[in-house]
């Protein structure tokens, strides 16, 4: 008697930012939270950029000029490398970047920059936040990912934080319910929610 196991996709929420007193872990979990799939097959993780350590692209080759089935091994850095496996190993992306002067953080673009391969093909979302939801970095990132011939969803979520949602996170080490009841009012979560399903849609080829 033989069984079927069915496939588990891995979809990975990426924290984009690095700087020492971030918003961006607390909004990521937030994302994480929201999202959590109650149809089986999905499997979520977190990548925080920060545990990465990745310095300034320096890769002597480009990306795009690697063979594609497997640039891994052809990469010089082991940090390199390791970031190409790491990414490898999912079949999907959502990126929670803050909105950094009009556009995405140096971290996210030097990150995304490293690879090709890796990315390409692959279904992926955008979560912004900033003292105006981040529609200026969403539209650079969703730019950024469509040159990765990455499958971008048309769903975005856009959050707007303030000073007090910085403070009340470092204090609280959680975002205040104060806030997460006013992104609910305001549809943000329904919006993550609707992202999230048209991601999977996208996983399972239904577009």
């Amino acid at each position: 008697m033989s069984t079927t196991t069915s496939r588990v996709y891995r979809i990975a929420t990426v924290t984009c930012s690095v700087r020492a007193r971030r918003l961006n872990p607390f909004i990521s979990q937030y994302v994480r939270d929201t999202i959590s799939p109650s149809q089986t097959g999905i499997a979520l993780d977190i990548i925080d950029l920060q545990d990465q350590a990745l310095p300034l692209y320096d890769e002597p080759e480009i990306p795009s000029h690697l063979p594609p089935d497997d640039p891994t091994r052809h990469y010089r850095s082991e940090h390199t490398r390791r970031w190409s496996e790491t990414v490898g190993g999912y079949d999907a992306f959502i990126f929670v970047t803050p909105q950094y002067n009009w556009s995405i953080p140096a971290s996210l673009k030097n990150a995304l920059d490293y690879l090709f391969y890796e990315w390409k093909g692959k279904p992926t979302a955008v979560v912004t936040y900033g003292g105006r939801g981040g529609g200026k970095a969403a539209d650079h990132l969703r730019q950024i990912l469509t040159g990765l011939q990455m499958r971008v969803a048309k769903s975005t979520a856009q959050l707007t934080v303030t000073s007090k949602t910085m403070e009340d996170c470092l204090r609280l080490n959680q975002i205040n319910g104060t806030d997460t009841e006013r992104w609910r009012k305001d549809g943000m979560e329904a919006q993550v929610q609707n992202m999230f399903k048209e991601l999977v849609d996208m996983l399972r080829g239904g577009q």
